[in-house]
């Protein structure tokens, strides 16, 4: 996966998720009590949270950019639940007490993740490929 134009994809695909997920996790933080989330989580782990993995997400890529690819899996991994766990939200409600809004929100931001989790599993199985191609 690792050529240029692999590279602006992740690029695109990031800016897009950061996006996404800034929206989402300010949402969450800005209408916390609208949430019924577990009461471990407070409006400031949203943020903590957001901050934490977009960084891990940034060095990811900029790690993929230095060929350094199984570190920069492992931190795309990581960064890919700032979406794909947003549909946990329905784990702690019921779907009728969402607003549009928030509906729209989780699910892009699930499609988001999605997508960066795709993009880096194909990676890493093109990257064995070569791997075994190789012996």
């Amino acid at each position: 996966m690792h050529n240029k134009s692999n590279q602006i994809l992740l690029l695109i695909l990031l800016i897009i998720s950061v996006v996404i997920t800034a929206f989402h996790y300010t949402d969450n933080f800005i209408n916390f009590p609208s949430y019924l989330d577990p009461e471990w989580i407070t409006p400031q782990s949203v943020y903590q949270s957001w901050f934490i993995l977009t960084i891990l997400g940034i060095i990811g890529y900029v790690l993929y950019l230095n060929n350094i690819l199984w570190l920069a899996y492992v931190c795309l991994l990581i960064y890919s639940l700032t979406g794909i766990s947003s549909p946990a939200h329905y784990f702690f409600q019921t779907t009728e007490t969402f607003s549009f809004k928030m509906h729209s929100l989780i699910w892009l931001d699930f499609i988001a993740g999605s997508l960066i989790l795709g993009l880096t599993i194909w990676s890493i199985s093109i990257k064995y490929k070569d791997i075994y191609s190789q012996k």
